[in-house]
Formats: C-alpha cells, sequence, structure tokens
C-alpha cells in the first residue's frame, strides 16, 4: 500500500474523478465540520460512555469521549504525518500538509463510536441477544440468508457507523481516506477463518450489504486484502484505534476516581508509572483533588502520545505491507501500566452496581422495543392474520421515512430489519427509555 493513494482526496459518494476545492479549509477539515454538524454525531450527547444516564454532570458521555479522543487523534495523526512527509518526498508533490494528515485521524476518530445504541455495550449486546434469543427475533431466521442472519446476531458498533457514515440518508461524503481510518476491521460478519493474531479481525467492520461500498473504498485507496474475505487496516486506522485506548483507559479512571469508585491513592499509583520522572508527588500538595486529577490526566495522555507516535514510526512500514497488526497500546513501554489500568477498571468501575444496575435496565429497554415493533412489522408481513389494532398504532410511531411497502413472505427482509435497527440504535438513552415506557403503558405523554 503507497501512502499517496492512501491519502487521496477523493469523497465517497461523488462521481468519479471529481475532487471538490474549498477556498479555506481541506478536504479533510470539511469532514471534521460536517460530523459535528451531523444529527448522529450530536445524539452521543446522551449516549453512554461508561455510566448510563449519568446524574453528576463532570462524568463523560459517548459526546465528551469522542471529542477528547479527536483531540489525541489530531495530535498523533500530525505527529506521524511531520515524519511521513520527511520520509516520503513524493507525498509532498500530493501538497499534502502533516496537519492535514491530523484532520484526517481527528475526523475519524470522532466518529468511532457514532454507531453505538443506547446503553453502551451492553446495547449491543442487547440487539444481539433479541435476534439470538427472544421468539420476537428468532421467527425472522428462516427469511434471511446466514451471512445476514450473523449480522443481526451479532450487532456491532463499528459496522453500524460505517453503515451511517456511507449513507446517503445524512448525506455526509466523506472522503476516502477518513472512512478507511475509521474502519478498525475492515471484515465483514461471516468469514471462514478468523486470524487470532490479527488485531483487525477481532470484530467485523461493516455490515454484508455495506460489502460493495467498502470494496469501493479499498479500490480507491489502494488497501490490499488479507485473505478472500479480509483486508488490510489504513495505517492511519492504528492511530484512531490508540486515541481510543488511551483516552477512555485514563479518563475512565479519572471519573470513576471522582465517582469514588476507585481511591486517589490508588489512581496516583496507576497513573504514576505512565509518567516516569515526570511524576512529582510534592506538586500534589496544596491542591484539590479534581485538580491533582486533571494535572495527572494530562500529563499521561501526554506521554502516551509520544510514545504511541514512536510506535507508529517503528512499525509504519510493516503497516502498509499488511505485516504489523496489533493495538499500538500493546506495544509502548507504558503498556503493562495500561492493562493495570484495565484490570483495575474492569474490577471497581465497569462492574461496579451502578453500572450493573443500568445496563440490567438497558436490557429490558431495548429488549422491549425491539420485541413490539418487530413483532409489529413480522404480524403485518409474515403473519397477518395476527395483525392487530395494537401493531398497527404500534408502527405509525416509527419515523416517516421508515420503508414500510414492498414486503411480503417472498421478499428477504433483511433491509426492513437492518432499518428498524437503524430506529432503535439511532436512539439517546433517555429518548429509548421514555418510548419504552410509553409503549408499555408504564407512563403517558403528558401525564
Amino acid at each position: 500500500m503507497k501512502w499517496e493513494r492512501l491519502l487521496a482526496r477523493g469523497r465517497f459518494g461523488d462521481t468519479p474523478g471529481f475532487i471538490a476545492t474549498q477556498a479555506a479549509r481541506s478536504e479533510f477539515e470539511v469532514d471534521y465540520d460536517r460530523i459535528i454538524f451531523s444529527a448522529p454525531f450530536r445524539n452521543l450527547q446522551d449516549k453512554t460512555q461508561v455510566f448510563p444516564l449519568p446524574d453528576q454532570a463532570f462524568v463523560h458521555t459517548r459526546l465528551t469521549h469522542s471529542l477528547e479522543v479527536s483531540s489525541v487523534g489530531r495530535s498523533l495523526g500530525k505527529a506521524a504525518g511531520a515524519y511521513l512527509l520527511d520520509k516520503y518526498p513524493n507525498l509532498q508533490k500530493t501538497a499534502i500538509s502533516s496537519s492535514e494528515i491530523g484532520s484526517i485521524v481527528a475526523a475519524a476518530a470522532l466518529t468511532h463510536d457514532i454507531g453505538n445504541p443506547p446503553f453502551g455495550h451492553a446495547g449491543e449486546e442487547a440487539i444481539s441477544d433479541f435476534f439470538k434469543f427472544h421468539p420476537a427475533g428468532q421467527v425472522w431466521e428462516s427469511h434471511v440468508r446466514p451471512e445476514q442472519w450473523m449480522d443481526l446476531c451479532n450487532f456491532e458498533g463499528n459496522a453500524q457507523g460505517f453503515r451511517m457514515l456511507v449513507s446517503k440518508q445524512f448525506g455526509l461524503k466523506l472522503t476516502y481516506a477518513t472512512l478507511a481510518a475509521f474502519t478498525k476491521y475492515p471484515r465483514p460478519s461471516l468469514i471462514s477463518h478468523r486470524d487470532v493474531a490479527r488485531r483487525s479481525q477481532k470484530k467485523f467492520g461493516f455490515f454484508i450489504n455495506q460489502l460493495t461500498d467498502f470494496e469501493q473504498l479499498s479500490a480507491f485507496l489502494g488497501i490490499e486484502q488479507s485473505s478472500e474475505e479480509c483486508w488490510y487496516r489504513h495505517p492511519l486506522a492504528f492511530l484512531v484505534e490508540a486515541a481510543d485506548d488511551i483516552c477512555y483507559s485514563i479518563i475512565d479512571l479519572e471519573d470513576g476516581c471522582t465517582m469514588g469508585l476507585v481511591d486517589f491513592d490508588t489512581t496516583v499509583k496507576l497513573l504514576a508509572p505512565i509518567l516516569k520522572d515526570k511524576f512529582v508527588p510534592e506538586k500534589l500538595k496544596n491542591r484539590s483533588q479534581a485538580q491533582n486529577l486533571g494535572a495527572l490526566r494530562a500529563l499521561a495522555i501526554g506521554e502516551l502520545i509520544e510514545e504511541t507516535v514512536e510506535a507508529f514510526i517503528k512499525y509504519e512500514e510493516s503497516m502498509c505491507k499488511g505485516n504489523f497488526d496489533k493495538a499500538l497500546t500493546d506495544i509502548i513501554p507504558s503498556a503493562k501500566a495500561l492493562q493495570k489500568i484495565t484490570e483495575i477498571s474492569i474490577q471497581k468501575i465497569y462492574r461496579s452496581k451502578i453500572v450493573l444496575e443500568k445496563e440490567a435496565a438497558g436490557f429490558q429497554v431495548l429488549e422491549g422495543l425491539l420485541s413490539v415493533f418487530g413483532q409489529a412489522l413480522y404480524h403485518q408481513f409474515y403473519q397477518t392474520e395476527r395483525f392487530s389494532g395494537q401493531d398497527k398504532s404500534i408502527l405509525r410511531l416509527l419515523p416517516e421515512d421508515f420503508p414500510l411497502k414492498g414486503w411480503g413472505a417472498e421478499v428477504n427482509p433483511y433491509p426492513l430489519l437492518r432499518s428498524l435497527i437503524d430506529f432503535i440504535s439511532g436512539m439517546t438513552d433517555k429518548y429509548a427509555l421514555n418510548l419504552y415506557r410509553r409503549v408499555k403503558g408504564i407512563s403517558f405523554p403528558g401525564v
């Protein structure tokens, strides 16, 4: 894979060969701005990061987390870009700058969670479990193809994000480079063999009906295949992944400490190995805990950015050849310290009572919404003798542009089910909760 093609300015959805020009902004800065002003990104303000439906203002949501990941991503991309321009003189002929390379990583990082459903990873499991285990979900299996059923039984926020970014509904038309940097797992859900040694095959990055979209992207950028069903990562995707790893490791720990789930002394001990000689205990005196947490967090993130850039520089050629396929944060000097933070976070934060209780409620909400809407759709098109007045009322709650025509016993309903999942996974936490209460008769509008 060649950097001249990997950083090409073509835009998904434009006429082949057409490149728009902007007077004041690069194509990749335009990507960032389009994402910022999009409805799916705005909805992240009320989606779970770690703590569902938080009562405290300081706790991160998906929106604040995404902004922070994007900030770290820009720093990583800009530093890596300076190295690439110095190493490959031919890149300078394309008139690309290190700031533009930083903008690619920043834009891709900004969208890295855009496909996540309500209630975080619990929401992903709830959608998957509905089709695997719930009678109202299982009835659809005989109507779809095996690869489509695999998609439905394994909801993946990364694949949902790719679907949203290439969808005509939102009209983002991002550059191919940003879309590729976003795609950490360049493979479909159903493959004959998964190479467990390759990080990029750990999950999947697009649903089967977006396969042709990814093929178009990979052909434009010259991204090669690692096997018949899988592709290599765009090298900048490693930086997007690292930005996310850095932020959730450090900032989730900060949130956990602020909420009293991890004590301050333990937090300091966890961060000290990352800070090394930058950690000066005397500086913690005569300052509030919040001030100390903020200072330690900033120093830790700065150190991790430096280490990650060094790792990228070391393995960049191997990335382009498809030989390197690991998380950068797993091979940096602070890798063991980050692993220890993860272990403590799982034990004391992610499995804390406040998180588990609200996650359990999230399972009920999403299963309830999927069963109500899914059953109504099944009755209308596949079990018409049971299509009731209640079903009709439920279906009127679907969006105006929901595709409710053209389905029947002889028609594959996979696109219909994808639209239903789009609707429910796109909800905010509070909207999903309120709608669930209403369709179940737990509460009434205006009462």
